[in-house]
């Protein structure tokens, strides 16, 4: 008979958590806090100080256990949501506890689990979606997602109930002229810009794509379509539609409205920025540095890429500001040096965190008011137990930005103390 687990916690990865019984902790996707759960005993992977299995029976269910929306998510196992089998209200306390926990383990911090701010949208939020493909037979592809337990699997995608319908209704397009995209390509990427215009994005190794313009004539409305093709560890670019609009490669959330709102609150908690410099250090397309100069604030906003700094340098909301706003193409460890001293900072990195050069930079010759919006709760919790000698946590909140995925933007707000 295999083991029976009770389920104590979410993940930071979106698996439910439980304890064999030798005491090693056992990772189990879709399974629900409070859950009683039979485990299959050919899917467990047993390592040193930890174990991976799943579910054969839910044993006793939790109450919070909601029947899946999505048929991608029963049929195909999908791997792209990890809670939609929990309700709403049980995905957000998971988040909250995922944002705490990271930040009392890994930044040894003092703090209980931050109140989190709920996703305008459930559903249909994403402005994004990234498929992968997989090649069969000739030119016969699959293209879709990735089950959640087969990882080198991709099952075709029909429909994915968190993305944009708009995006979604270009994919049913598209299925019809596949043989129009590279032979080799890897990955698809269909995006919305803000202004509602439609992107595609197809990488692939060799040869650049050369048919974006007979594509773009096969749709309805190919006419607002804008190819670009991303070689594998190269730039994307252009190569069909109109090439001056807004960079579909450079980063934004997939959900823009909750970042916004995070973005917002940020400044909102860094008080009257009148008479002040402002660093907005990783700042994409403008949208802090916007937000900044709007309280008073002279800004520099640096960012690494070229593509995003050009289109932000146009925006008409920055130009409003006129020179008290200047963007700066560069990494932000390579030009912290050349900037003006800073009396606050806002810091919006990647997944991975801030670069060491970064955090050293901040530590040692701390500001006033720190501000620091994050996608990665683990990587946030390290960069604050970097900052904690010259900083003092002062606020944190979260916000829900992928419902049903176990993806949580965090922002924490920090005051600086003489070094």
């Amino acid at each position: 008979m295999s083991e029976v687990v009770t389920v104590s916690g979410i993940a930071a990865g979106g698996d439910g958590v439980g304890r064999l019984a030798d005491g090693r902790a056992v990772f189990l996707p879709r399974t629900a806090p409070g859950e009683r759960v039979r485990l299959k005993a050919d899917r467990l992977r047993v390592h040193r100080h930890f174990a991976r299995g799943e579910a054969d029976e839910i044993v006793e269910p939790a109450p919070q256990r909601v029947a899946p929306a999505c048929p991608h998510f029963v049929h195909d196992r999908c791997g792209g949501c990890q809670l939609q089998h929990l309700s709403y209200e049980a995905q957000l306390a998971a988040k909250r506890a995922i944002v705490g926990e990271s930040l009392r383990r890994i930044g040894k911090l003092a703090v209980t689990d931050p109140e989190i701010v709920g996703a305008a949208e459930q559903w249909r939020y994403r402005a994004r979606i990234v498929m992968a493909v997989k090649r069969g037979g000739g030119r016969a592809r699959t293209v879709g997602l990735h089950p959640f337990d087969g990882p080198g699997k991709v099952f075709p995608l029909a429909d994915c109930e968190i993305t944009d319908v708009r995006l979604m209704a270009l994919w049913r397009e598209l299925q019809a002229h596949l043989e129009l995209f590279p032979e080799r390509m890897t990955r698809l990427t269909l995006r919305l810009d803000r202004d509602g215009a439609r992107h595609v994005i197809a990488e692939s190794p060799g040869e650049p794509w050369r048919a974006g313009e007979r594509l773009r004539a096969a749709l309805a409305d190919g006419d607002a379509l804008v190819c670009w093709w991303q070689p594998v560890n190269g730039a994307a670019r252009v190569v069909a539609g109109p090439a001056t609009g807004f960079p579909a490669t450079a980063f934004e959330h997939d959900n823009p409205t909750t970042a916004a709102a995070a973005r917002q609150w940020a400044v909102d908690q860094l008080g009257d920025l009148h008479g002040t410099v402002a660093w907005d250090l990783y700042g994409g397309i403008g949208d802090t540095a916007v937000l900044l100069a709007a309280r008073g604030a002279t800004v520099v906003s640096v960012d690494a890429d070229e593509k995003a700094v050009a289109w932000a340098r146009r925006r008409p909301d920055a130009a409003a500001h006129g020179t008290r706003i200047r963007f700066v193409a560069g990494r932000a460890e390579d030009v912290l040096p050349s900037l003006p001293d800073p009396q606050v900072i806002i810091v919006e990195p990647p997944r991975a965190g801030l670069h060491w050069d970064v955090a050293l930079r901040l530590g040692g010759d701390p500001v006033a008011r720190l501000g620091y919006v994050s996608a990665d709760p683990a990587t946030l919790a390290r960069d604050l137990y970097r900052l904690n000698v010259n900083y003092r946590l002062r606020s944190v909140q979260a916000f829900d930005q992928s419902p049903h995925t176990a993806q949580v933007v965090t922002v924490a707000v920090l005051e600086g103390a003489a070094p």
